[in-house]
């Protein structure tokens, strides 16, 4: 099961950060981001998956279902009242069929959609707004066998995606909501509708005045505006950071320890060598920036002993835990980076096609005269987010990173 941060949204705000003009300082946002949101959103999800949906011969009488699901946009304001949207929508975990056949077969569906839309704002009061959604949606389903036997089939295909709900402005900054969304069912692909009800928020990114963005540029905190790093990770050191990070790390009896914010893989690479470039994209008064980053990985895989080259750009945040007089101490993450790597299905392994996504986290060190060398441990992950029905996933072992600021 993937989970996906709430820091999804940089991607797409990221890849516009090229057309920042050299005198707006990164206190500032570029034009883009001052005119984006984010919404996240949560209720209740309905899809009626039944005993029609499986092969003939297979039934179970019943049927165990979590309504709980999420919704994460992405939007940037087109004009005043129309938007364009990106996001995901799944539901909290999967339906599943109980005791196929009485038997004692368990077996879950799995479901996804991405989607892409357009928004339009209709104003009805002076702080409350009704809005119409439509557009395309990405849909991805797992379905199921048993002893080699397809019962439910895998699906991806497209879907089209609307929606209606009413927002409630608190300021320029917030706005509180109630959706609905709706997916059509699709015979062709065996697949019923989906339908999901949500509250949730939006923030709407503000520029700040000229006068504070100033402060901010010359306040004497420390922001790298470029570094250079160099990483090596081998798997003879174990992936137990790697499930610690995914609450997957078995200790004793116990086979989930640790926090739920990173992934694994079922390829595992046995040694990993990236060069990457980062760049300062924006930055706060002192704890937080964002950078947009390229690099290029090999690995060798574990099994298999594959040789695969991967080439990503991404988003990265960073937040600042400790500033004191000789260093800066800060931890960073990043998802979703589009990228490139040069085999599929590795090792026998149903990782997905060569187009993917890129995913890191790190806990790192500025240090030296004027902050110009780094330190970093870094976790590295590569899947497609559910995005295709094949995606197992790679899991790059922990890398000791050196860098240099410039």
């Amino acid at each position: 099961m993937k989970k996906k941060h709430l820091l999804i949204m940089l991607l797409f705000f990221t890849m516009h950060g090229f057309s920042q003009k050299k005198e707006n300082p990164k206190t500032k946002f570029t034009n883009f981001l001052a005119n984006s949101y984010y919404s996240l959103n949560f209720g209740g999800i309905f899809y009626p998956f039944s005993n029609a949906n499986l092969m003939d011969g297979y039934q179970t009488e019943t049927f165990s279902r979590n309504w709980f699901s999420g919704r994460l946009l992405l939007g940037h304001k087109i004009t005043e009242n129309w938007s364009l949207q990106f996001g995901t929508m799944r539901p909290a975990s999967w339906f599943k069929y109980d005791n196929v056949n009485n038997i004692g077969y368990e077996r879950s569906v799995w479901i996804n959609a991405w989607s892409l839309s357009l928004k339009k704002d209709f104003k009805l009061y002076d702080k409350t707004s009704f809005y119409a959604e439509a557009g395309i949606a990405n849909l991805t389903r797992f379905g199921f066998s048993i002893e080699d036997q397809v019962i439910y089939e895998d699906a991806h295909f497209a879907s089209l995606i609307y929606g209606f709900g009413l927002q409630y402005r608190l300021n320029d900054k917030w706005r509180l909501s109630l959706s609905g969304t709706f997916l059509p069912k699709a015979l062709k692909h065996n697949q019923p509708s989906i339908s999901q009800a949500t509250l949730g928020f939006e923030y709407h990114l503000q520029q700040l005045d000229d006068k504070t963005a100033e402060a901010f540029t010359n306040n004497g905190y420390f922001f790298p505006k470029n570094i250079f790093q160099v990483s090596y990770g081998t798997g003879a050191l174990g992936f137990g950071v790697n499930q610690f990070f995914a609450m997957s790390l078995p200790v004793g009896n116990f086979e989930s320890f640790g926090v739920p914010i990173f992934w694994v893989g079922a390829v595992r690479a046995q040694h990993a060598f990236s060069l990457t470039y980062q760049r300062l994209l924006f930055r706060s008064e002192k704890i937080f920036s964002l950078d947009w980053g390229t690099s290029i990985t090999y690995f060798q895989s574990e099994v298999g002993q594959s040789n695969v080259f991967a080439f990503s750009i991404f988003p990265v945040v960073r937040f600042y835990l400790l500033r004191k007089k000789t260093y800066d101490f800060y931890t960073n993450y990043s998802i979703i980076g589009p990228a490139f790597i040069t085999k599929s299905d590795i090792d026998g392994f149903k990782s997905g096609p060569k187009v993917t996504y890129h995913d890191t986290m790190g806990f790192g060190l500025f240090f030296g005269k004027e902050r110009k060398y780094n330190f970093e441990l870094r976790l590295m992950h590569y899947s497609n987010g559910n995005i295709f029905t094949r995606n197992d996933g790679v899991a790059i072992p922990l890398q000791f990173t050196f860098g240099k600021t410039f």
